[in-house]
């Protein structure tokens, strides 16, 4: 790749203009890549993209091929820790170069449709940081390109290849759990207060993610309080109750304004109970404990019996979630397989979001989340 004097990038417009900043071509040595291995470009290099840009280039199933962001600062910052990856501010030069095969998206969520659309359109296998889109609308019409195309669209539902959740998981589809009553989540901390989107928008993609891939079911229903406690247009605490076809409730408390950080689930069964804690030393915990209702002896008379068992920590694997989520994708690239975090699971989350909104707007009002 062509550039100016530190090697790295070049202009907005990617147009020489006798400041050193020439127009990002990459070169034949930066086309030649392992049979089958994917080309990589990792769009957006802000609070996010250092972490995507640092798992990609460790990871031996892809291949770093460029990154991008509109800031030359950023570029600088990324072209220090790697310099032998090519930078650039303009878009296009990715979207043209053929040697690349996918774009890896970390911007803003206003601006994921219109770039992604631009990436899908270009031919290029997309995974785009949570959520997929602003409107389930925008979502769909990115899995239509995307299909017509015969394109890998990923959304970036990190908890999901997050070894704990995949460990509860796996104990809720082999059924030692049985029948899943309900689930309460919070996921609360001291900022950060985001500008463009709100509460529900930032942390409730993850909840509502990993419902998602636990139950393997879409909520059908939800109600849902918030406050904008700090910015009065901007909710910073919301509370919301969802309700799934099997008949399990969830409670999901999420917050920009709490005294300490909590990642914390509680899933209670007909059999046993977890406790998932993001931030402990031990972060599932099951709970062989229960109720059990025998037979009445009399019309009228129930009695009810309380079983606590034992507790087991179950052994988890300290492997980082981001570095399994782009194997995943590197991995449909190469095989054409669906990821874990599917386009599907990322419309499901929209939707459910955008029913948030709903309810929040009819003052808690029951809405019905689209099919």
């Amino acid at each position: 790749m062509s550039s100016n004097g530190n090697g790295h990038h070049t202009n907005g417009n990617g147009n020489g203009n006798g400041n050193g900043h020439g127009h990002v071509t990459l070169t034949e040595d930066l086309r030649i890549s392992r049979k089958d291995i994917p080309r990589i470009a990792v769009v957006g290099l802000g609070y996010w993209g250092p972490n995507l840009v640092r798992n990609l280039h460790e990871l031996p199933e892809a291949d770093l091929a460029c990154v991008c962001d509109a800031s030359e600062k950023a570029l600088d910052s990324i072209a220090l820790r790697y310099p032998a990856v090519p930078g650039t501010m303009n878009l296009d030069d990715i979207l043209t170069d053929p040697s690349i095969d996918a774009v890896v998206l970390a911007t803003p969520v206003s601006t994921h449709y219109t770039l992604g659309m631009r990436a899908l359109e270009a031919g290029k296998h997309l995974f785009v940081e949570k959520p997929l889109a602003a409107s389930s609308e925008e979502a769909v019409e990115m899995i239509e390109t995307a299909d017509e195309r015969e394109l890998v669209l990923m959304p970036g539902h990190t908890f999901l290849y997050s070894p704990p959740v995949d460990a509860v998981r796996n104990l809720i589809t082999s059924g030692e759990l049985g029948e899943i009553y309900f689930i309460s989540t919070s996921r609360v901390n001291l900022g950060l207060h985001q500008t463009d989107v709100s509460v529900a928008w930032d942390l409730g993609p993850h909840d509502f993610s990993i419902l998602r891939y636990w139950l393997e079911e879409a909520p059908v229903h939800v109600t849902a309080m918030s406050r904008g406690c700090v910015m009065p247009d901007s909710p910073d605490v919301a509370f919301i109750n969802l309700q799934f076809p099997s008949g399990t409730i969830a409670n999901v408390e999420i917050s920009w304004l709490a005294p300490s950080k909590l990642r914390r689930t509680t899933v209670v069964g007909s059999q046993k109970m977890v406790v998932y804690d993001d931030t402990s030393n031990e972060p599932v915990r099951v709970f062989d404990s229960g109720v059990n209702l025998r037979n009445p002896e009399s019309f009228g008379e129930y009695r009810l019996t309380y079983r606590t068992g034992d507790i087991v920590s179950p052994h988890i694997a300290a492997v980082e979630p981001l570095f399994l989520e782009l194997q995943d994708f590197a991995s449909s690239i190469r095989d054409g397989s669906t990821p874990r975090s599917s386009a599907q699971l990322g419309l499901d989350v929209v939707r459910t979001i955008e029913a948030v909104d709903a309810s929040l707007e009819r003052d808690g009002a029951r809405v019905e989340i689209p099919a």
